[in-house]
């Protein structure tokens, strides 16, 4: 994205309310997450709302996963999953709320779809993995220490069932979520 200069900021300050306002309906209908972006900006949207839309879209990715190869349908569909993800947290920029979306998508998996984790086709063991790792991170890294018990013995239980695998990772992973 191209650094905003001095002289374009003057040219949009110099624009009437009508010129920004037609301007800004024309971006929106072309970009989708601006849209969001911004609804969710003017409290059009409420943080719950732009959960509950992220988490169906997750939801509706990784239950519909079809193909003649389920394990890779999942990698797929994990991948778009982690972007809506990401596209979650440019719109929202709430920490906490990008962490419980990573934990539906863990809960999902392990809920329904360990046994491709036994697959020839490893991809979507090793993805899983990632994602629990960077979950775990996540939460180190954006959420006050008093939020680590909270989460604590779900994450050992995706830990302990990733572990009872006897397929190498290419990611290390600890045996449980420390508490300090």
């Amino acid at each position: 994205m191209p650094a905003v200069s001095p002289a374009f900021r003057k040219a949009v300050k110099q624009l009437s309310d009508k010129e920004k306002e037609a301007i800004i309906l024309k971006a929106v209908r072309r970009d989708s997450e601006l849209y969001d972006m911004l609804s969710y900006e003017l409290q059009e949207l409420t943080l719950e709302e732009v959960y509950e839309q992220s988490a169906d879209k997750i939801h509706e990715l990784l239950i519909n996963a079809s193909g003649r190869s389920l394990a890779k349908a999942l990698t797929k569909a994990l991948r778009k999953s982690q972007k809506e993800i990401a596209r979650f947290k440019r719109v929202t920029k709430e920490p906490k709320s990008e962490i419980e979306l990573h934990l539906y998508t863990l809960r999902l998996i392990f809920n329904n779809f360990t046994g491709q984790f036994d697959s020839y086709y490893k991809g979507f063991y090793t993805a899983s993995a990632r994602l629990l790792l960077r979950t775990m991170q996540l939460i180190r890294k954006n959420l006050h220490e008093d939020y680590y018990l909270e989460y604590k013995s779900e994450l050992d239980d995706f830990l302990q069932q990733v572990h009872s695998r006897k397929k190498p990772l290419t990611v290390a992973l600890p045996q449980e979520f420390e508490v300090d």
